[in-house]
């Protein structure tokens, strides 16, 4: 059935599937770099649940499973990633400006309007660039600041001068220079089948969607503490109708 919903795809010459493209489910298009971002959500949900005692059956069960499906995901090396992988190292040394703003993967809140952010965690530096939502100054809130009107003409006297020089010689806020950042290498369209296939959990745009669900209910489990025993004890066999025979 997976093949089937492929065939809708658009796929460029018999090797990558195309981002953005409907993959056959609805609201559902074809992921532009899933291998990154499952083996940042895998690694997210393994560092969480290091706070729930080892002892708890939930932590044995999702970790065994997050590390069954992360060494999966991480067998698939796109053509050319090393390399990638290499340059974008350097790219990142050589323009510390352009990268300085980090933040680890336990923050409460990430910097916001970050041109750059890097995350740490498991181990991996993952970047990902967040470029600010556009916003209408018609809709921005009054500071209170009284409208003096119009400038006045003609030349300036020293006093109305003053500040000028400091106006126009400042540095910029932000870095003029762009550094031209080169995209991750996509997976082939066999790669994908293949760990689709492996994790057996529908498409990998489906795949991306779990794991990201997972990683929330990690954090409810936690508030719930689902390790700690019940109030109210069960009833002796209560449980029995469930268990395997």
């Amino acid at each position: 059935m997976r093949g089937t919903f492929r065939l809708f795809a658009a796929v460029k010459p018999a090797r990558y599937l195309v981002p953005g493209s409907p993959t056959g489910l609805t609201g559902v298009y074809t992921h532009s770099s899933p291998r990154s971002s499952l083996l940042y959500l895998y690694s997210r949900t393994l560092e969480k649940l290091q706070q729930i005692p080892e002892s708890s059956l939930y932590r044995q069960s999702v970790e065994a499973l997050t590390k069954h499906r992360m060494a999966i995901v991480e067998s698939a090396s796109p053509p050319g990633y090393e390399e990638w992988a290499a340059r974008a190292r350097k790219i990142a040394q050589e323009n510390p400006r352009h990268f300085s703003v980090t933040t680890s993967a336990s923050s409460a809140r990430p910097a916001e309007r970050a041109a750059v952010l890097q995350v740490e965690s498991g181990g991996r530096l993952f970047v990902h660039r967040s470029d600010p939502n556009p916003q209408d100054e018609r809709y921005e809130e009054w500071d209170g600041e009284r409208d003096e009107g119009p400038n006045s003409e003609g030349l300036r006297g020293e006093e109305d001068r003053k500040g000028q020089e400091l106006l126009f010689d400042r540095l910029p806020i932000t870095p003029d220079e762009k550094i031209e950042w080169e995209r991750e290498p996509q997976l082939t369209a066999d790669q994908v089948e293949e760990i689709e296939n492996k994790i057996g959990g529908g498409l990998i745009e489906e795949v991306v969607q779990r794991a990201e669900s997972e990683l929330r209910l990690v954090d409810i489990m936690y508030e719930s503490k689902v390790w700690e025993d019940l109030e109210e004890k069960p009833t002796e066999g209560q449980w029995t109708y469930f268990e395997r025979h």
